[in-house]
């Protein structure tokens, strides 16, 4: 057995309740793997506590390897010397989330999620993306070798405002929401055809498309072609949903569906939509979102922002009953592949995984450069991206036009543009059916409400 690796990671969001508790909690879990953890977070008391929990994760008896962890008081200290830089950061606060998500509500826009497209995701993005191009500087002139590691959305932006402030960065972009539509495949073949006990890791699928708007166009397990009987599966609950080998059921869970929204663009479209299914219905017109009702009848959740305040409540208190060592830190996986990317990066083990990067010809008929979400080779020093192909040509006019108000909405961003940002505000498919008069009231409204998260330029 080799020696394990000492590494360096900046956590740039070290305050986070979720994701950095995985993430310790993978890293304490993996033999080959040892070092520092610099957390890095404008809450410094929330970074603190989780240096508390990384170094009791750490001591645990079951942990393989041991990590130290320290609070760093800016990003040059966080970042000099970093191998890995991992980012994932809340930006703003949930007061702004809930003008995100709610303030459009008046027009008749219901958003499940409201933090990728649509109204609420144009707002977040105007006030992260000047935050990234912070980091991306501070990435450039401190630790421009890094590998960087994206989980904030909305993460196309993200991704590609690193990439716009420092073409030299090697970040990728990590998301899970293909992870599921693989395991939905796994039950699929359990619940329909009678084979148990395939994992998402022996599937072959062919990812094209964007963050959370990501299609399947071809699957097989071994020599099994798995598209027709996906076909078959979605035919036969178009209508009732299919819930068997749920994690989560969707009428207790903000976060669960019936894959109803999956199943019928299947229909439509002849490719496999793989994500959750709150996410994909807001990357088309509001056939899914009309209202609430029309919502609960497609079998999956609005999630409110006074549920997200719930649940950081909850989290709040299990910090501090993690920190106080009235509860231990459970060691189970996170279930992300954070981890085993660095590894393949440090020639531990090549790794093939659906990843967020710029389309350098891997979609070659979606425009160089944008963020696209395809599969890549993870291999010692490098990203290779695998060839999806040309998009279906049902699906790409959808996707285009994404990827098109994407690229507006950086620019946007950057420049304080008000007359692009409307026009790019009102081009997404949920506003479809909002008047240009409501539609910029709304809009001048939504930038008002983070008006302290935005650069001076914008008023």
């Amino acid at each position: 057995m080799h020696n394990a690796k000492e590494l360096t990671v900046a956590y740039i969001g070290g305050g986070s309740r979720g994701w950095a508790w995985g993430f310790m909690t993978d890293l304490a879990m993996d033999p080959d793997l040892c070092g520092l953890v610099r957390l890095y977070d404008i809450d410094r008391d929330a970074a603190e506590r989780n240096r508390i929990i990384g170094e009791k994760i750490s001591a645990r008896p079951e942990a393989v390897s041991r990590w130290r962890y320290e609070v760093s008081n800016s990003l040059e200290e966080a970042l000099t010397g970093a191998d890995f830089v991992v980012i994932s950061i809340l930006p703003a606060t949930f007061e702004e989330m809930r003008s995100d998500v709610h303030l459009p509500e008046r027009v008749g826009v219901f958003q499940p999620v409201g933090d990728t497209v649509g109204a609420g995701g144009f707002m977040r993005a105007m006030r992260t993306i000047p935050m990234y191009v912070t980091i991306a500087e501070a990435i450039r002139d401190y630790s421009p070798d890094a590998w960087v590691i994206n989980y904030t959305n909305p993460m196309s932006l993200c991704v590609r405002t690193l990439y716009k402030v420092f073409p030299g960065i090697h970040a990728f972009g990590c998301c899970h929401e293909v992870f599921g539509t693989q395991k939905l495949l796994c039950s699929m073949l359990e619940t329909e055809e009678g084979v148990p006990g395939v994992r998402r890791q022996d599937l072959r699928t062919t990812v094209t498309g964007i963050n959370h708007f990501t299609w399947i166009t071809e699957a097989s397990w071994g020599d099994v072609d798995l598209m027709p009987l996906y076909a078959r599966f979605a035919d036969k609950y178009a209508e009732s949903g299919y819930e068997q080998g749920q994690d989560n059921n969707w009428m207790n869970s903000h976060f669960g569906c019936a894959h109803r929204v999956k199943f019928d663009l299947f229909r439509r479209y002849g490719a496999i939509a793989a994500a959750g299914d709150r996410h994909l219905a807001e990357f088309v017109a509001p056939w899914y979102t009309k209202d609430p009702e029309t919502v609960h009848s497609w079998k999956f959740s609005l999630t409110p922002v006074s549920w997200r305040m719930e649940d950081l409540k909850n989290r709040l208190a299990r910090s501090e009953r993690l920190v106080s060592g009235a509860e231990e830190p459970s060691l189970a996986g996170s279930g992300e592949e954070g981890h085993l990317l660095l590894k393949a990066l440090l020639g531990l083990g090549d790794l093939v995984s659906n990843v967020n990067i710029p389309n350098r010809g891997q979609i070659p008929d979606l425009p160089m450069d944008a963020v696209v979400e395809t599969n890549a080779l993870f291999t010692r020093g490098r990203i290779e991206p695998l060839f999806a192909g040309a998009m279906p040509s049902s699906v790409r006019p959808l996707v285009a036009r994404h990827v098109l108000n994407q690229e507006n909405t950086l620019t946007a961003a950057l420049e304080c543009d008000r007359k692009l940002g409307f026009t790019t505000f009102m081009n997404d498919p949920q506003l479809a059916a909002v008047s240009p008069a409501e539609g910029e009231k709304l809009f001048c409204d939504m930038l008002e409400n983070q008006r302290s998260y935005l650069p001076a330029g914008w008023f």
